[in-house]
């Protein structure tokens, strides 16, 4: 019977957008040579990479793969949905309340996702900058 509380709560306690950002999987996906590439392990454990392709100064594609909870999984699909499609001068204006404000219900104790997947995508747009600067580098990742 207490099994049975536990999930339903879950369901009770999100927001329709947490739970959708939570189970989507169609922007998890590792892309050949991408424009820009970042990696980083939260100090829980979870990993993020995230993978963008531009379109000049826009972000064309935006994946990510992960080893990681659900709300890790969350935070991946909110920074897409957050900046697929905008400059990427746009996308360094993204911070982990607006993803956390954009989940509506990412749980508070679950806030550090939120900082990592932000960090990871600095880390992409990054190496996205410095592969621009010296495009023979991105031959050799």
């Amino acid at each position: 019977m207490d099994a049975e509380k536990e999930t339903s709560d879950f369901w009770q306690e999100h927001s329709l957008t947490f739970l959708e950002m939570a189970f989507r999987t169609d922007h998890r996906e590792r892309l050949e040579k991408p424009d820009g590439y970042g990696k980083k392990v939260g100090d829980c454990g979870d990993t993020v990479e995230f993978f963008m392709n531009l379109d000049g100064a826009v972000i064309s594609t935006l994946a990510y793969d992960i080893n990681g909870c659900l709300n890790t999984n969350a935070c991946c699909n909110a920074v897409v949905a957050l900046v697929a499609g905008k400059a990427v001068d746009d996308a360094w204006e993204v911070t982990p309340e607006q993803v956390a404000g954009f989940l509506e219900s990412l749980p508070q104790d679950h806030f550090h996702c939120a900082e990592l997947v932000v960090g990871t995508l600095y880390l992409a747009l990054a190496n996205a900058r410095e592969n621009r600067r010296f495009p023979w580098k991105k031959m050799y990742r």
